[in-house]
C-alpha cells in the first residue's frame, strides 16, 4: 500500500492531477488508467500536524525543512491553503502568517490570479545577510564586536582580491582611489562623498575576491554602517587623510598581487577607524 498521485482523464479528455493526501490506495486499483494517462511518482506526505504550543513556528520550520532537504524544489507550488490547513491541523490565520514570514525570508513567493498560490523561490545570498542587516541597522552590535568582525572578514577579502584581481578589477580600484584623492582635496565639504567612495572601494574588493557570501555580508555591513559613522566617527580632515593613506596602501598591495600585505593593510585600516570611533564614544 502506498500513497500515489493519479493523473487521470477528465470529461474534456485532458489529464488532471488528483493528489491523494489523506487516503491510501492499492496501486492495482488504478491499472485501468494506464492506457490513457501516466502515473507520476509523488513525494510522501511531507507535513504533519503541528505542536499546539508552537503552531506558528512549527509551520515555518516544516516548510523550511522540506525546502532544505529537497522535497520542495524551486518552482514547486505548495498545496492549496485548504489542504495545508488539514495537513498542519491549524487555523487559516496561523497558516497565512507563517506563509507571510516565509515570503519575507525570500523562500516562497505568493501569487494571485488564475495560477495563484505559494511557489518555492530560489535561495540567494540575500537571506544570508537579513539578520545581520537588522543587527547593524539598529546598532545592536558593539563597536568592538563590529570591528573584530570586519578585521577578520575584510582582511581575508583583501587577501583574496590580491590573489584574484584582473586588469578590469585593478583599473576600477585605481579609479576609486583617484576619486578618493579628489574628494580629499576638496576638504570637509566632500566628507559624505568621501565616505561613500570608501564604501564603494571596499565593495569592489569584495567583488574581485569572487565569493558571493563575503560580498553579500559586506554589502550588508557597508549599507548600514553609516549609522555608526554618524554617531561615533569624528568629522575631520585628519580622519580623511589617514583613511585615504590606508586605502592607497590596500590598493597598492592588491594591484601588486601581495595577499598578506593586503590582509595586513585592511586590518590596520579597520582598526584605525574603530579607534577613532571609540575615542569619540568615550567623550559622549
Amino acid at each position: 500500500m502506498t500513497k500515489i498521485l493519479i493523473i487521470s482523464e477528465n470529461h474534456h479528455g485532458k489529464c488532471v492531477d488528483l493528489l491523494l493526501t489523506q487516503i491510501v490506495i492499492n496501486v492495482r486499483m488504478v491499472q485501468p488508467f494506464y492506457y490513457k494517462c501516466k502515473i507520476r511518482r509523488v513525494r510522501r506526505v511531507m507535513f504533519q500536524q503541528v505542536r499546539q504550543n508552537r503552531m506558528f513556528q512549527d509551520v515555518i520550520y516544516q516548510i523550511e525543512e522540506a525546502i532544505l532537504d529537497g522535497r520542495l524544489r524551486v518552482g514547486d507550488r505548495l498545496p492549496p491553503e485548504r489542504e495545508l490547513k488539514e495537513m498542519f491541523k491549524t487555523s487559516r490565520g496561523t497558516l497565512r502568517e507563517a506563509l507571510r514570514v516565509l515570503e519575507q525570508k525570500g523562500l516562497i513567493s505568493i501569487k494571485t490570479g488564475v495560477n495563484g498560490g505559494s511557489y518555492i523561490s530560489a535561495v540567494t545570498t540575500h537571506q544570508v545577510s537579513e539578520s545581520l542587516d537588522l543587527l547593524i541597522r539598529y546598532q545592536k552590535i558593539s563597536l568592538s564586536d563590529l570591528a573584530e568582525f570586519r578585521e577578520g572578514v575584510e582582511g581575508l577579502v583583501a587577501s583574496l582580491a590580491a590573489g584574484r584581481a584582473d586588469r578590469e578589477g585593478t583599473k576600477q580600484l585605481q579609479r576609486l582611489l583617484y576619486e578618493a584623492k579628489k574628494f580629499l582635496s576638496e576638504g570637509m565639504s566632500a566628507w559624505d562623498a568621501f565616505i561613500r567612495n570608501d564604501n564603494a572601494l571596499h565593495m569592489e574588493l569584495a567583488r574581485i575576491a569572487g565569493n558571493p557570501v563575503y560580498e553579500s555580508v559586506l554589502r550588508t555591513v557597508h549599507d548600514n554602517i553609516n549609522r555608526y559613522y554618524e554617531q561615533f566617527l569624528p568629522r575631520s580632515e585628519e580622519v580623511m587623510k589617514e583613511n585615504y593613506e590606508d586605502l592607497r596602501r590596500i590598493v597598492d598591495a592588491v594591484v601588486s598581487n601581495k595577499p598578506e600585505d593586503a590582509r595586513r593593510q585592511a586590518r590596520v585600516h579597520v582598526r584605525r577607524f574603530n579607534r577613532f570611533m571609540e575615542k569619540k564614544g568615550e567623550l559622549k
